[in-house]
């Protein structure tokens, strides 16, 4: 069987080079093609011909290289968070069309998206909750896209509202209760030393359940990547996360 011909666009960038790296050690997998941000996308897959284009690049950006990737008849697997609802609707359509597969994962680690079926579960119980995310300096969007994901995930669990029958709050600074994202708060933390952070707090009476995730390397989210790989070729349209190619 011939190796899976992957394209990474986005290559110069951290995650883009770990993704490169990871797919020259995979024996089922060769790295046809890689590219930056700035280069012309259509013309280096029209070179490369690939089964599948992973693509890290800057939500400004990301729904014009994917719509190409579509263009050339390829699956794609994007790791870039904060697309707007429209583009993804249009990704999706776009994607449809050619018959093809795209994956929006806004993460990659496998131990993210237990926290994530753990949370939903923990929602039918503990119906007040808080989500802390903290990141690296240089991330771009905030909330995370791991964070809305968890939040709308819990929401949607929960049998009712989230964080029913609070008082009314005097909040001195304003922000300093994070944003609201279905009824539960998020606060977004941005520090140099940081990689990437999940904390889910649920409350009840006399105790707290706390469902934490630490990335410290990004060798974390390459097992991820390489499944979402191999899997997304077998699909068709928008998945909106790992777990989508983990059932």
């Amino acid at each position: 069987m011939s190796a899976i011909a992957v394209h990474v666009h986005g290559a110069n960038g951290r995650m883009g080079a770990a993704c490169v790296r990871a797919i020259g050690a995979a024996a089922d997998l060769r790295v046809a093609g890689a590219t930056d941000g700035r280069d012309d996308l259509a013309a280096a897959l029209a070179r490369s011909q690939p089964d599948v284009v992973v693509e890290f690049t800057v939500a400004a950006a990301a729904p014009r290289h994917l719509l190409a990737v579509a263009a050339a008849g390829c699956h794609a697997v994007s790791g870039t968070t904060g697309l707007a609802s429209a583009d993804v609707d249009a990704l999706a359509a776009a994607f449809t069309r050619a018959e093809r597969g795209v994956l929006l994962a806004p993460n990659f680690a496998l131990g993210v998206i237990l926290l994530q079926r753990f949370a939903r579960e923990a929602a039918r119980y503990f119906p007040d909750v808080e989500i802390l995310e903290l990141h690296h300096e240089h991330k771009r969007d905030a909330p995370s896209g791991t964070a809305l994901a968890t939040a709308r995930q819990i929401a949607s669990a929960a049998p009712g509202p989230c964080n029913p029958g609070r008082v009314a709050e005097h909040v001195e600074v304003p922000g300093c209760r994070g944003g609201v994202v279905d009824g539960i708060p998020v606060h977004a933390v941005r520090l140099p030393g940081l990689l990437a952070h999940l904390d889910v707090l649920f409350g009840g009476a006399g105790q707290l359940l706390r469902l934490r995730h630490d990335t410290t390397d990004r060798t974390a989210f390459m097992p991820g990547v390489l499944h979402a790989i191999r899997a997304v070729r077998a699909r068709r349209g928008l998945l909106r996360s790992l777990e989508d190619l983990l059932v």
